[in-house]
């Protein structure tokens, strides 16, 4: 099940490394993941505006999150490089034992690598 992560991975790393606009990123992750990989039915970033508060600054469909509806959610944190959390990478899917160990490095590369990017930024 993971290639389809990886492929995806490769199509919005080609953005990080060309160093796009933070939110052309952003907004690029969230949509390519859920068109590119069948089994994430929902992506989205939320950054930190405060201690208490998160902002959803881009999503694979706002309207819908299928917050209710999923069967498994993976949250991955978007760190700057001193360790501090700035936001998270959230994906879920409606199926049943859907992601795999790679999913899980892959998903984890992309949130590191937004958390580099937003710094550059």
């Amino acid at each position: 099940m993971s290639f389809a992560t990886d492929v995806a991975s490769i199509h919005i790393m080609a953005d990080v490394y060309k160093k796009k606009s933070l939110t052309d990123i952003l907004q690029k992750t969230v949509t390519t993941l859920h068109e590119k990989v069948p089994y994430i039915d929902w992506a989205g970033i939320y950054f930190y505006e405060d201690e208490s508060s998160v902002k959803l600054m881009a999503a694979s469909n706002e309207e819908d999150d299928f917050r209710w509806e999923a069967n498994g959610e993976l949250k991955f944190p978007i760190k700057a490089a001193e360790d501090k959390q700035l936001g998270v990478l959230i994906v879920r899917t409606k199926e049943a034992i859907a992601f795999d160990v790679t999913d899980l490095s892959t998903l984890e590369t992309l949130a590191q690598a937004i958390g580099e990017t937003s710094l550059a930024n």
